[in-house]
């Protein structure tokens, strides 16, 4: 069977079906491994143990960004190839991804305060991010305006790559400009400069919350499917009532 042959909505429904479970068990596991070797962890020399903090912060970064890639990928699916499963894997990551982004801004806040003195400043990569966080908000309001479904998914995937010129500039804002971020200290060239102490904890985390967001991202594309199935079945028995 050819990989394209996944994308049938019905083949999609059946195979996503054995993967859920598998795959929620296995976000559950790698995530609680995670969190227990995130807490015996050492405190950081600086920090102390508000450097925990890291292990959710980072990988909500890392996912909200991934989360804008995954869109970006379903927005060209949506103009070249007109696929309605593209459309569905958009429309069902717009609201994940909208989460992740708060969460990183919201948790970088709360580490922010205690080391920077402040919980916002507009710096170069909090600045970013929030752009990000604002352009899955618009994607989401952009939806929900557009009354017809087909003008919608085009629309916001056009704005989806207009969009995703944002993302590398969250990851390279910190080499770019000289602001209060830290710079990037796992994925560098050079290798990471952090502590494999802490460097395994965080690792682990992040392919964690991965798994769970390609788990939540099943799950609302399963439920957009039945929702698209079950408006095209009472629009079929309405218009036979009318011409009964």
């Amino acid at each position: 069977m050819a990989l394209m042959d996944f994308a049938n909505p019905t083949r999609f429904l059946a195979l996503s079906g054995r993967v859920l479970p598998w795959l929620a068990a296995a976000s559950a596991i790698v995530l609680a491994a995670g969190f227990v070797l995130a807490f015996r962890a050492p405190a950081d020399y600086q920090q102390g143990e508000t450097v925990k903090i890291m292990y959710i912060h980072v990988p909500f970064a890392w996912l909200a960004m991934l989360g804008y890639t995954a869109l970006a990928l379903s927005a060209l699916g949506i103009l070249v190839w007109r696929h309605p499963l593209a459309d569905v894997a958009h429309k069902a990551m717009a609201p994940i991804g909208a989460v992740f982004a708060f969460l990183c801004l919201l948790t970088g806040s709360l580490w922010g305060r205690p080391m920077w003195g402040t919980y916002w400043v507009w710096d170069a990569r909090l600045t970013s991010m929030l752009v990000l966080l604002l352009l899955y908000l618009g994607l989401l309001a952009l939806r929900s305006a557009v009354e017809d479904p087909n003008q919608a998914g085009r629309a916001a995937a056009v704005l989806t790559l207009v969009g995703f010129v944002n993302v590398p500039i969250v990851k390279f804002s910190v080499d770019w400009w000289n602001t209060l971020h830290q710079p990037a200290s796992v994925f560098r060239l050079g290798g990471p400069t952090i502590d494999p102490s802490l460097l395994w904890p965080l690792l682990l985390t992040a392919i964690g919350f991965t798994l769970l967001m390609l788990t939540l991202h099943l799950m609302a594309m399963r439920n957009e499917i039945l929702r698209r199935r079950l408006r095209s079945l009472e629009a079929r028995a309405a218009a036979e009532a009318a011409f009964a």
